[in-house]
């Protein structure tokens, strides 16, 4: 009978989407699927009301009352267990109803046999429809949950025959149930398995399960790839009945998954095949002994005062990877060699890396600076690095640091240096050049009096009685005369010098002073007026006084030179300096022609000059100048005719050794 088969689990899903839509609306309890119900159960009452009309009225001798069996199937189909159970009480009633009249209550012939039998019957049934009714209901609970997962989840018979189909997998493949069911899955969705099919049909006999990855054709004619699970069913005797298939999309998944090998991949040869050096370092425990720093007021100075700490931290980081350019960098034969921790390729007292601890403090999230490396040969070699930190604390493991080896550009500048000393040296003594009369005035006043002041002392001492007291006098000021000698072949030789740059520390007004000695007679040739206008308590700087003492004079010769030809108004040089307490500023300023607009912007570029016979190096070697003291040149605006020019010198507290 219908009562004891397993439930159809395409019929016990659509009933379930039944009860649950019609509980929604408002149904009652007992009303399992609306009007099919209601006749079901109205079915049942007159076939009830039938059999008893027939079994009491009429002269059949046979167990009529045994057909109650089929009201109560019907009224299983129709109500809910407490219906049911009360329709088997209304047909055992009406079973004695039915007996008692015609047969009495002490009757034992066949009829109380017959009426025994329907009894039982009708418990028998009624026990079988509610042991069916409970199985049915679970099962369709079962269903409805299965409809609430959002994978994909279907079952096929032996053919590849959908006989179930989820609301997941209507949504998966956009087929809906009654399109899907009965049509063989495979055929629909146009499978494409990893293997032959046969193969993953025998797994499925032997275990029971199989797992893998499907290809299939959705119904808009997307491609989804799917993660699929098959568990075989199998009946009383262990015959395959069934396959519940379980499929999960995992198209995104997948794409991710191949977009994030093929950024691995890219990176992968970037990180090998670049030209520049990568490490791939661990600053897990540095980030770590840094957070706990964060209350510290002031983690600079804590730095300072604790070297200590530092030099934990140096060698707690760790070399994770590095790339081949590294390899050769380090002079090393392989990756295990190499892979080892920052300390061990730093040299001592390193500056830069407390600045990184520093900026990684502050959340900066790139550092870069200049350093050496050390070799496995132990040679130093400059280079160029950045270091980029992640935003959130996990990437520290994974630290990138880019580095170039600089020292062919180390070479290049140091030539570079030794060629533009070699250059101003020239354009100094083509300066001396420039001023050779004025030198040797001021070289032959003091050399005059010399001999002047000797032939004095000699006539002193000549007399027959010499003059002891003029004699001394006159050899007082010939001394006199010599050390003024001497000291402007000093100035000159010092002007002239070609030793290396030499930082020292600078007194400003010493040096223009000075420069103003060294181009008096100049100015006076030209009848030039010069003009001091220095701050008092100008602060020390630190430079090279050869070099910033030739740009001032350099740019006082153009000056004086500029004014050569202006006759309606006075030669004026003026030179000014003062402090704003972190630059100390310089202005040369004549009265001269002035320089063309046209020309202002590239005057401090090589080989643009203003002079017929100049070679347009001065200017630009000035500059340089300037720039390597960390200063500027630049040319002002002057407050009359002429041209003013402007420099800047930094302060610096910084220490001589």
């Amino acid at each position: 009978m219908r009562s004891s088969a397993t439930p159809d689990p395409v019929a016990l899903r659509r009933d379930s989407r039944a009860e649950t839509w019609s509980s929604r609306s408002g149904g009652a309890p007992g009303d399992r699927q609306g009007r099919s119900g209601t006749a079901s159960g109205w079915l049942a009452v007159g076939l009830a009301l039938a059999i008893f009309l027939i079994d009491a009225l009429t002269p059949l001798e046979g167990a009529v009352a045994v057909l109650y069996v089929v009201v109560m199937l019907i009224a299983a189909r129709a109500f809910r267990s407490r219906g049911v159970i009360a329709m088997a009480t209304v047909c055992i009633t009406l079973t004695v109803a039915a007996y008692l009249p015609a047969h009495g209550l002490l009757n034992t012939d066949a009829a109380l046999v017959r009426a025994l039998v329907s009894l039982a019957a009708i418990a028998i049934g009624t026990a079988l429809a509610l042991r069916n009714q409970a199985a049915a209901e679970r099962l369709a609970e079962q269903a409805s949950l299965l409809d609430l997962t959002h994978d994909s989840i279907f079952v096929r018979d032996r053919g590849d025959i959908v006989r179930f189909w989820n609301r997941g997998a209507e949504e998966l493949y956009g087929f809906r149930a009654d399109e899907a069911l009965g049509r063989n899955v495979h055929e629909l969705l146009r499978t494409v398995f990893p293997m032959p099919r046969e193969a993953i049909r025998g797994e499925l006999r032997r275990t029971g399960r199989w797992e893998g990855e499907l290809v299939q054709t959705v119904r808009s004619g997307r491609t989804a790839i799917v993660e699929s699970r098959w568990a075989l069913q199998r009946d009383a005797r262990g015959e395959p009945v069934s396959v519940l298939e379980t499929n999960t999309d995992i198209t995104e998944r997948r794409r991710a998954h191949e977009a994030l090998v093929e950024s691995e991949r890219r990176y992968r040869t970037i990180f090998d095949t670049t030209r520049v050096s990568i490490l791939q370092q661990d600053w897990t425990p540095v980030k770590a002994a840094l957070d706990d720093l964060a209350g510290t007021a002031d983690v600079e100075t804590y730095l300072a005062e604790h070297p200590d700490f530092v030099r934990r931290m140096r060698q707690s980081v760790r070399i994770v990877d590095l790339n081949a350019v590294t390899l050769r960098l380090l002079g090393a034969d392989s990756k295990t060699q190499a892979l080892c921790h920052l300390d061990d390729i730093l040299p001592e007292d390193e500056p830069t890396f407390p600045r990184a601890l520093l900026a990684i403090a502050r959340g900066e999230t790139f550092y870069e600076g200049e350093s050496q490396i050390r070799t496995r040969s132990g040679e130093l070699v400059p280079i160029l690095f950045g270091i980029t930190f992640p935003p959130d604390v996990g990437g520290y493991g994974c630290v990138l640091v880019f580095a170039v080896d600089i020292s062919e550009r180390k070479e290049a500048q140091a030539t570079l240096l030794a060629l533009q000393a070699e250059l101003a040296h020239a354009l100094r003594v083509s300066t001396l050049g420039e001023l050779t009369a004025s030198i040797a005035h001021e070289v032959n006043q003091p050399l005059a009096a010399i001999v002047t002041n000797g032939e004095a002392a000699l006539r002193w001492l000549r007399r027959p009685v010499p003059d002891l007291e003029e004699a001394q006098a006159a050899l007082m000021r010939v001394v006199s005369n010599g050390t003024r000698a001497g000291d402007i072949v000093s100035r000159i030789r010092s002007f002239l010098n070609k030793a290396p740059t030499l930082r020292e520390r600078i007194d400003l007004v010493d040096m223009i002073d000075e420069a103003l000695l060294l181009i008096e007679q100049e100015m006076m040739r030209h009848g030039v007026v010069p003009r001091r206008e220095i701050k008092p308590d100008l602060p020390e700087i630190l430079g090279d006084r050869v070099q910033l003492q030739q740009v001032v004079i350099n740019l006082m010769v153009n000056g004086i030179q500029a004014m050569a030809g202006v006759s309606e108004r006075p030669r004026v040089l003026t030179i000014q300096a003062s402090c704003d307490g972190k630059e100390v500023g310089i202005a040369v300023i004549d009265s001269g022609t002035g320089i063309a607009p046209e020309i202002a912007d590239s005057i401090f570029k090589p080989f643009v000059t203003t002079k017929g016979n100049g070679m347009g190096m001065g200017l630009a070697i000035c500059r340089t100048t300037i720039e390597a003291h960390g200063g500027r040149l630049w040319i002002g605006e002057a407050s009359g005719p002429g041209a003013a020019f402007h420099l800047t010198v930094p302060v610096t507290h910084e220490s001589i050794a």
